[in-house]
């Protein structure tokens, strides 16, 4: 067993893990943080995507030890403390971006990353860019419509699919 610690949220946290044990089964199975989905188990949904520091990061792809002394944000973390949710969030309710909701934590914490890079991305951008990320539900166009929205773009000239 190895110790590891980090913060996650903003909250210091630590635990004993087996040297195997991925960040995705960290977050879920012993801080109880299920906002974090796992998808496929061969990390090519992103149902899984975090950040540590900073940096979109599928959590099935890295051991919780690696992230020793990392900052983590996980989806749990993008609302207020009050519950209100962010302005991402928000633009994914608003515009339908989710149906069955397994894929939203993953494309939302996907979606802040892109953001973050380019803070007005065109549609093409937004679809390249979540090409990591699958969904079954939605066809992706509210995703991109939700992203652009987010990005305080006009969001009428996307077509429907």
């Amino acid at each position: 067993m190895t110790q590891v610690s980090m913060t996650v949220n903003g909250e210091s946290v630590s635990g004993d893990v087996e040297d195997r044990t991925l960040l995705v089964e960290f977050l879920r199975e012993t801080l109880e943080l299920t906002g974090t989905h796992v998808g496929c188990d061969t990390s090519q949904c992103g149902a899984c995507v975090v950040h540590v520091d900073g940096k979109a990061v599928k959590s099935c792809t890295i051991f919780a030890a690696e992230a020793e002394g990392a900052e983590v944000q996980t989806i749990e973390g993008e609302a207020a403390p009050d519950g209100t949710l962010s302005t991402l969030q928000q633009a994914f309710q608003d515009n339908h971006g989710l149906q069955c909701g397994f894929c939203t934590p993953g494309m939302v914490m996907s979606a802040k990353a892109l953001l973050a890079e380019n803070p007005k991305p065109t549609e093409a951008e937004i679809r390249a860019y979540l090409s990591g990320n699958l969904c079954r539900c939605t066809g992706y166009h509210n995703i991109v419509k939700a992203i652009m929205a987010a990005s305080g773009q006009d969001v009428s000239s996307i077509a429907a699919e």
